[in-house]
């Protein structure tokens, strides 16, 4: 094999990629969930503390297959919070029509359930922003445990749970400056699912840079599948301007690991020439 074949492949996989964004996502549809007909809804039950082999499996199968034909249709979604007597239970709308932001996917449901396993106590009182929420999972679960969620699409699924006294919907182009209608200083960032199509890389990365440009503590939980070897670009471009760390606290983690899903919180880097001036500083307050 020449070396140049697997570069090629890549380059044929971004040309894909341009014509098709959702053609990676819908490979990871199971064959054997079909999707329901239209204006139906799916109930799913997200109980991961039965470590047995067929809890597994349904924990690993989040979603019933989401067809590119799909309108329309609700799911019914249930997070059992150990904190709280009742489970958090969402209404989602999907369709497929508007493209892949339509549609719920599994870190998603990753992120949300790790919320819920935190508790009220992690968002309450503060401002939420969740970045690139397509159809609001995450961000509505945050406002179900008391946050302040800012949304990005789909106010259908803010009313269809109640939620339009605490829930902002606003439209953010990645790359763009912010808009004034964001809130100045969110005190944590959420994005699930958003690393897909590689010319918008550098876009979310300098979004997610501009947001937390203005404090220094705003929390940024990313939760990612992989998918193919091209979003390691997406990394490369990240790690201009992030650290990151796996976050261990979740029980569920070893189970959609497996899955190729990670839950990172994302570290704002200090520039350089502050980093440096500090280390001078230090180095002239030592010789004195």
């Amino acid at each position: 094999m020449s070396k140049s074949q697997p570069l090629n492949t890549l380059a044929r996989d971004e040309e894909l990629d341009t014509l098709d964004p959702l053609r990676h996502l819908m490979q990871q549809s199971s064959p054997s969930s079909s999707p329901s007909s239209s204006s139906s809804s799916s109930d799913l039950n997200l109980n991961t503390q039965d470590p047995s082999p067929s809890n597994r499996k349904a924990f690993l199968s989040l979603l019933p297959n989401q067809s590119r034909s799909i309108h329309d249709e609700t799911l019914h979604l249930t997070f059992p919070s150990p904190s709280q007597a009742l489970p958090i239970s969402i209404s989602l709308a999907v369709d497929a029509s508007p493209g892949c932001g339509g549609i719920a996917w599994p870190a998603g449901q990753v992120l949300s359930s790790y919320l819920v396993k935190k508790g009220p106590s992690f968002l309450s009182n503060k401002t939420v922003l969740e970045l690139g929420s397509g159809t609001g999972l995450v961000g509505l679960v945050a406002a179900k445990l008391g946050a302040n969620p800012l949304l990005g699409i789909m106010r259908a699924n803010v009313l269809a749970n109640s939620l339009q006294a605490s829930v902002h919907v606003a439209e953010l182009n990645w790359g763009t400056p912010l808009p004034p209608t964001l809130p100045p200083t969110p005190d944590i960032i959420l994005a699930a699912d958003c690393v897909y199509f590689e010319p918008a890389f550098p876009l979310l990365v300098q979004t997610l840079a501009d947001l937390v440009a203005v404090r220094e503590d705003t929390e940024v939980l990313f939760c990612y599948k992989k998918r193919r070897k091209a979003d390691k670009r997406f990394f490369v471009l990240l790690k201009k301007k992030f650290t990151w760390t796996e976050v261990t606290d979740d029980p569920d983690r070893e189970v959609y690991a497996r899955e190729a899903i990670s839950l990172l919180r994302l570290i704002k880097r200090k520039p350089l020439a502050a980093s440096s001036n500090h280390m001078e500083e230090a180095g002239r307050r030592t010789t004195v």
